[in-house]
């Protein structure tokens, strides 16, 4: 990898996510949400998780993400971003077909998305947001089977799992 740091990385994704907006907040919120959960696991992860929208958000290429941040950072980046779709479920099927066939020094990659898919479901039980929440927990067998691998990131898994269970939400939220 480049030597590319964490703050470098955050204020290019800031930068290209530009006016974005993450529910009621600036997508930097969501962003360093993702960075925080990611801390433990190391600056790469980190890095990798404030990219880990930019090609599919923004202007930005993978190409460019390699450029900038290196090889593995931009094959990480590019398995997290959603291929070309109709529907939301034709892109994440795409993408978890991606995801499952994952190994070695790519399974960062599954780091990063079981980080950024815990943050959005935290968001929805913070905020109550009930669709998306039912989204999340009707998509998380076929998002678990692809993307678990134990002992990778297993404490985030578990948290995730919790958040999901049935009754997890409060009623009427």
């Amino acid at each position: 990898m480049p030597t590319s740091t964490v703050s470098e990385a955050r204020a290019y994704a800031v930068a290209l996510h530009g006016a974005q907006m993450y529910g009621p907040h600036p997508y930097s919120h969501h962003l360093d949400a993702v960075a925080a959960v990611l801390a433990p696991y190391g600056e790469e992860a980190q890095v990798i998780g404030y990219l880990h929208d930019v090609v599919e958000d923004t202007q930005a290429t993978v190409a460019d993400v390699q450029a900038r941040f290196g090889e593995r950072v931009a094959g990480c980046v590019a398995l997290l971003t959603d291929a070309p779709g109709a529907t939301r479920k034709e892109r994440k099927s795409k993408t978890y077909a991606k995801l499952a066939e994952v190994t070695g020094p790519l399974e960062l990659a599954l780091l990063v998305k079981v980080a950024d898919r815990l943050c959005n479901v935290r968001a929805c039980v913070a905020d109550g947001h009930r669709a998306l929440w039912t989204v999340y927990q009707g998509e998380h067998a076929v998002f678990k089977a692809a993307a678990f691998r134990a002992g990778l990131c297993d404490a985030l898994w578990t948290e995730l799992d919790a958040l999901l269970a049935d009754g997890a939400l409060p009623q009427g939220a």
